[in-house]
């Protein structure tokens, strides 16, 4: 059984070259998703977004390729290549391309046990 999907494995990837920036569109590549853990790669174009809504999880971003422009809780972060981001779960956030950019989102969700913890 394999846990992450849409890549190969036991292969030596380098993760922006995983997904294209198209024109006009947030381009998104899911790599794993379960109760737990979210982790999809995405490139955006100059100019796109993804409007202010908030998560169940913390939101960790890692910027692959560009800048990107992070709004969290009212706070704006300019993040670049090789820069991280945690935005915590329940607050707004919101980003915005101001150049074409690719990034790494992880988001871990809380985890409840078999016995609720």
């Amino acid at each position: 059984m394999s846990y992450i999907k849409n890549m190969e494995h036991e292969k030596v990837h380098t993760l922006k070259e995983l997904v294209s920036v198209q024109n006009g569109q947030v381009v998104s590549k899911t790599l794993a998703q379960n109760d737990a853990i979210s982790v999809t790669l995405f490139a955006f174009d100059k100019g796109e977004e993804i409007s202010t809504h908030a998560s169940g999880g913390d939101a960790m971003v890692t910027i692959l390729e560009g800048t990107g422009k992070f709004t969290v809780d009212g706070k704006t972060f300019l993040c670049k290549e090789g820069e991280t981001l945690v935005m915590p779960a329940g607050k707004p956030h919101s980003v915005f391309a101001q150049e074409s950019f690719k990034m790494l989102l992880t988001v871990v969700f809380p985890f409840e046990g078999k016995d609720g913890k």
